[in-house]
């Protein structure tokens, strides 16, 4: 059994889409697996166009972020919308056109990722490949390079390696036999000091106020938990307390919710054993902005004006009210419906015929 997936024809054709002379962007909502990705695609392609570059949609300012594009030295910058009559080819990776209204707007050529397909917005693009069974797009572009025959330097390693890790979260988030295997093989290149020195830097320490008040403002629903943490500096913030209060004991899911400049962002976390936090985010707030995810992780970012900001948390509280009401209609319904009409009494004694 072969070690990856035989793709030979199938990354002929990527390559052979692309001419000397072009100018290819590729674009990204930055966290770990979606810099790896576009590192690695950059390799991919650099010697079959002009120049690559790589523009990121949303702030980074997670200082393990920050970090892994200083040490790994990820060329990025961020994208605004005079960069693209700059480039002729755009790409588009650990990411779908639907999922920010920067995306919306580019026409790609290429588009590799790993997050569920959403049939109300099909992907359109020249060349395309979405595993939703790989835990992570690095895995996926990991794959491409074994098959090309490119060794990843030690950079380009390490970062692969760390967007898997990040992505299947240590391999405790669902992942596939590939994952494994594209980390077995990158292991044999990446630099461990500097994986290290990345997983190091979580916070900063301006950011260490905000466990106080999430402390202090938490709500505890059940087996699930909801802070509503009113203005943040940034929504990593929000992230980071989602991910440290799963780790509660007796805690299976949470909501963490703030402001951020014009939008209020929520996010969702879950162990995958009893909710699909991606179905419950679009559930709450697909009518109202982009929400959606994984079983385990979701988003949504939901524009001010569509809400009354000063009784926010009462708002979401009463949306997740409204869908566990919903459910319950739903499964009585379901259950009525299954139930089978009692035989009737017969008016005497067959055998007796």
């Amino acid at each position: 059994m072969a070690y990856f997936r035989t793709l030979e024809n199938r990354l002929a054709r990527l390559q052979g889409m692309f001419k000397k002379k072009e100018r290819l962007l590729i674009m990204i909502n930055a966290d770990p697996d979606a810099l790896a990705s576009a590192l690695a695609l950059k390799r991919l392609l650099y010697r079959k166009v002009h120049s690559v570059g790589i523009a990121h949609v949303n702030e980074i300012s997670r200082p393990d972020n920050l970090e892994m594009i200083k040490l790994l030295r990820i060329p990025v910058q961020k994208f605004s919308p005079p960069l693209l009559p700059q480039y002729d080819r755009f790409a588009l990776v650990d990411s779908q056109p639907h999922h920010h209204r920067d995306f919306a707007r580019v026409d790609f050529s290429v588009v590799l990722d790993h997050h569920p397909l959403d049939k109300k917005y099909p992907v359109k693009a020249d060349y395309q490949e979405i595993i939703p069974e790989y835990g992570a797009t690095s895995s996926l572009l990991t794959e491409y390079l074994y098959n090309l025959k490119i060794r990843p330097g030690k950079l380009l390693a390490t970062a692969l390696v760390y967007g898997i890790k990040t992505d299947t979260q240590s391999f405790e988030r669902k992942f596939s036999d590939v994952d494994i295997r594209a980390f077995r093989h990158l292991t044999k290149f990446y630099d461990p000091l500097l994986l290290q020195n990345i997983l190091r830097s979580e916070f900063h320490r301006e950011w260490l106020k905000y466990f106080s008040q999430a402390f202090r403002k938490i709500k505890f629903l059940g087996n699930g938990a909801s802070v509503f943490m009113g203005k943040v500096d940034s929504p990593d913030i929000l992230v980071i307390l989602a991910d440290f209060f799963l780790r509660v004991h007796n805690i299976s899911w949470d909501i963490i919710s703030g402001i951020h400049e014009d939008k209020l962002v929520v996010i969702f976390r879950g162990d995958g054993l009893r909710r699909d936090m991606g179905k419950l985010s679009a559930q709450m707030f697909k009518d109202l902005g982009p929400s959606g995810g994984h079983k385990q992780m979701a988003r949504a970012e939901i524009p001010l004006e569509k809400i009354d900001q000063i009784h926010a948390q009462q708002f979401i509280l009463q949306r997740l009210a409204d869908v566990g009401n919903k459910r319950k209609k739903t499964s009585r319904a379901a259950n009525s419906s299954k139930k089978e009409t009692p035989a009737g009494k017969m008016d005497h004694d067959p055998g007796k015929d």
